[in-house]
């Protein structure tokens, strides 16, 4: 009962640090949804702060790219759905963009398009293990932090900061990334802030 108290009274820390992103900000339609961006009326305070949002399925709706576009500076749609609602939105926002892979996205080039088309040099990602998994996994990550909440979870299911494919043989050892610690931070109510290198 203690434990489940004071993990209550430190998780606004982590919701502080999760909004002292970057300009710009890495996320998928799946995180949309979940938070019930699609069912969003309201008429949100105009933002500096830029989206990418990987979303394939989709999981966004017209609503939620309405909701976004008013509230963002920039919304980036990244899929590989050519039934996108954003392909038809596109011509009704002016920071509204699209980046379309006929196949699978390419992660490495998705970086590289939008550094020389939206002279994109930072980007915070915050998404979920599979996403994390692709981008870690692939060299495209170099700084990694960490909220560490005096809670156990556990459970073979629960989601982890990288999910994706197991790594099952030696010949997959390659994709593991050393990480060399360069900032730690003990927060109010036994939260912890890790900051991590990561070495390619």
């Amino acid at each position: 009962m203690e434990t489940n108290s004071r993990s209550k009274n430190g998780l606004h820390q982590y919701y502080e640090i999760e909004q002292t992103t970057d300009l710009f900000s890495l996320n998928t339609g799946r995180v949309m949804g979940k938070i019930d961006i699609n069912k969003r009326f309201d008429t949100p305070q105009k933002s500096p702060v830029s989206f990418i949002i990987i979303d394939n399925k989709p999981h966004l709706n017209e609503n939620g790219i309405k909701y976004l576009c008013n509230w963002l500076k920039e919304l980036i749609i990244v899929t590989s759905n050519n039934q996108h609602p954003a392909h038809e939105m596109q011509s009704s926002f002016n920071n509204l963009g699209i980046i379309y892979y006929e196949n699978e996205i390419n992660f490495a080039d998705l970086l590289i398009k939008l550094k020389q088309k939206n002279n994109i040099h930072k980007i915070t990602v915050q998404s979920g293990g599979t996403l994390n998994s692709a981008l870690i996994r692939q060299g495209l990550v170099d700084y990694i932090k960490i909220v560490i909440a005096p809670l156990i979870v556990g459970g073979k299911d629960t989601p982890t900061l990288v999910d994706g494919y197991s790594i099952i043989n030696t010949s997959e050892l390659h994709l593991l990334k050393p990480l060399k610690l360069i900032d730690c931070q003990i927060l109010n109510d036994s939260y912890v802030l890790l900051k991590y290198q990561v070495f390619h």
